[in-house]
């Protein structure tokens, strides 16, 4: 037993970073929700940009899924399969993204590119916002009901049970709302890193510079009215009995148990207030990308230590608390955990191709001269 909890925490710690890697890739839909505010060449030049990256954000998105189906089936069928209308909205809005950049400067493109901006402004708002909706419920709650007895059961084999939205009413939460607009400031906000390090440009530049003005400040208002809504929210606790309970303030518990994730998030947060000060106060510092997306990866992580550690359901029920799902009750079995641990220790060596092919596309920042002379610029 002391073993399969082990791998449960490892697979937790695997999903975390995941997790937090997807919320940093995010500026790639900051920026497209940003492309209206720049015409012609400018626009152009930062599509380019966000080309050469929109499928990593993708894959991630794609391998979170998959990771977490694989290691913890359970809250995959409960709230992808559960919630549907919530999941198909965020898979519908990365579809067209992807449709966008196939299409948007192909020859024969009989709808225009303001067609594919459009649908690139679709995701780079509704995209970030549904997803910090489907990460708020993992804190607020969601309203479903487990009975895994239902296996068994030929006329209705369904385990967990939703309501008639099935997942819509989430987006109606103003505290899951709250969050998902939040993921879309910290997402504009990097992106407007990203151009100031990514784009040699000075117009570009000034312009981006000025959007950051707007919405940093946002962002850190609407940071610290989340973390003061998940720090007073109550949390579900799991017994020594395996019962579940309801208890008041739970995350704030959690964090003063773990030393460590509190140690860690105020890393993360300094971190990002230096990049964006220094990059708001300094116009010739471009690389405030690095400390805020280093600091924006590990203030995640310890947002999902919070949720799976410390005997937290991570995904709490609002109609039976009972049916609350943790990192025990949902995983995958100890064979299946182990076969994936062992493949798992290929994650680093992804992880460094990744770096090693960003290092490659952005080894000479991007100019105007550079897409005039390239005629299938995206």
């Amino acid at each position: 037993m002391e073993t399969y909890n082990l791998l449960q925490n490892y697979w937790w710690l695997i999903m975390s970073v995941l997790g937090a890697l997807l919320v940093f890739m995010l500026f790639v839909q900051g920026g497209q929700s940003m492309l209206f505010h720049f015409t012609g060449e400018s626009r152009n030049l930062l599509t380019h940009s966000l080309g050469r990256k929109w499928e990593l954000t993708f894959t991630t998105l794609v391998t979170f899924g998959g990771a977490f189906f694989a290691s913890f089936p359970l809250f995959y069928s409960t709230s992808f399969g559960g919630a549907y209308w919530l999941w198909m909205l965020i898979l519908l809005s990365f579809v067209i993204q992807a449709i966008s950049y196939e299409y948007r400067a192909k020859q024969g493109n009989v709808y225009g590119r303001n067609f594919y901006d459009v649908l690139l402004l679709i995701n780079g708002i509704v995209g970030p916002i549904l997803l910090g909706v489907a990460v708020a419920t993992m804190f607020f709650g969601a309203e479903f009901t487990v009975t895994k007895s239902n296996i068994l059961n030929v006329e209705s084999s369904a385990i967990s049970t939703w309501g008639p939205l099935h997942g819509l009413e989430a987006i109606g939460a103003w505290r899951n709302l709250l969050f998902g607009v939040m993921v879309y400031f910290l997402a504009a906000s990097l992106a407007s890193l990203y151009f100031i390090n990514n784009i040699n440009d000075d117009d570009i530049r000034r312009r981006t510079r000025r959007l950051l003005s707007i919405n940093a400040p946002l962002f850190v208002l609407f940071f610290l009215w989340v973390v003061a809504n998940i720090l007073t929210a109550g949390g579900v606790e799991i017994d020594a009995e395996g019962n579940a309970q309801w208890v008041d303030f739970k995350y704030l518990h959690n964090y003063l148990d773990m030393w460590w994730a509190l140690v860690v998030l105020l890393i993360g947060v300094v971190l990002v207030l230096y990049g964006l000060g220094r990059t708001l106060l300094k116009k010739e510092y471009t690389r405030g990308i690095w400390p805020v997306g280093i600091g924006t990866v590990l203030v995640v992580l310890t947002l999902f230590w919070v949720l799976g550690y410390n005997n937290t359901a991570y995904y709490p029920s609002l109609l039976d608390v009972q049916s609350s799902l943790t990192i025990r009750n949902s995983s995958s079995s100890e064979f299946t955990l182990t076969a994936m641990s062992i493949v798992s220790v290929l994650v680093p060596f992804v992880l460094g191709y990744i770096a090693y092919c960003w290092r490659a596309m952005d080894r000479k920042k991007l100019t105007r001269d550079e897409i005039a002379e390239n005629s299938h610029y995206i």
